[in-house]
């Protein structure tokens, strides 16, 4: 008696399952490839076709130039540390302000890391000591958070009115300025919510330190130092 082979039956339902398989796959390799040139190429290309004629210096960075030299940028902080300069808040990109390695500390509220510090790291605490100390503070005082905590980008160019406010009796000290004309400079360079309501008032850290360089002639350097 022969036997009826059915290994032609066994390879149709192995061709359908290659068939779904392949009927999947191709939509989802078809979608990354699209979405890739759609978003990683047209998307970026059209922004830069547009941007460049329509806002040359938005597109440019946003550069603060002064005496045909680049400063700055409004959108990325620096560090200052001289006593006739206000502070920026402090920062964790890279060695601190760096626009290359953007980024925050990733540190918990109840990381004792973040409130008491470590070595080579400052924490909420040693910060609130040094801004104390640095503007002539008494310890009751309360202190603006942004003064004692890293932004999440670590490039924060703006520090918060009430800051400001806490560091102009150092400043103008150290510039021989009234307290007075140091406010009417730091209210001069405070940006209201976007749009009204988007975000707070916010200090511009750069812009108010060149305001102050021209207002005055300090012992020490341009702003940046």
């Amino acid at each position: 008696m022969s036997k009826v082979s059915n290994s032609g039956e066994s390879a149709k339902p192995a061709a359908g399952l290659a068939s779904v398989v392949i009927g999947q796959l191709r939509p989802a390799i078809l979608s990354v490839l699209a979405l890739s040139l759609l978003t990683g190429i047209a998307f970026p290309l059209t922004l830069w076709v547009v941007g460049r004629p329509l806002f040359p210096r938005q597109a440019g960075g946003s550069l603060i130039v002064s005496g045909g030299t680049v400063i700055g940028s409004e959108l990325i902080g620096q560090q200052f540390t001289h006593p006739e300069y206000f502070h920026s808040r402090p920062s964790a990109a890279g060695a601190g302000y760096d626009g290359t390695a953007s980024g925050g500390t990733n540190l918990g509220p109840n990381d004792r890391k973040l409130t008491e510090g470590a070595p080579g790291f400052l924490g909420i605490r040693q910060l609130a000591e040094e801004y104390r100390r640095d503007n002539g503070l008494a310890p009751e005082v309360p202190i603006p958070v942004d003064a004692v905590t890293r932004s999440a980008s670590g490039l924060d160019p703006h520090i918060s009115p009430q800051n400001a406010a806490l560091q102009v009796p150092r400043v103008a000290r150290a510039r021989g300025l009234s307290q007075a004309a140091v406010r009417h400079l730091v209210e001069s360079y405070t940006s209201a919510p976007q749009l009204g309501f988007l975000g707070s008032r916010r200090v511009s850290v750069l812009e108010l330190n060149m305001a102050l360089d021209r207002a005055s002639r300090p012992s020490r350097g341009q702003a940046g130092h």
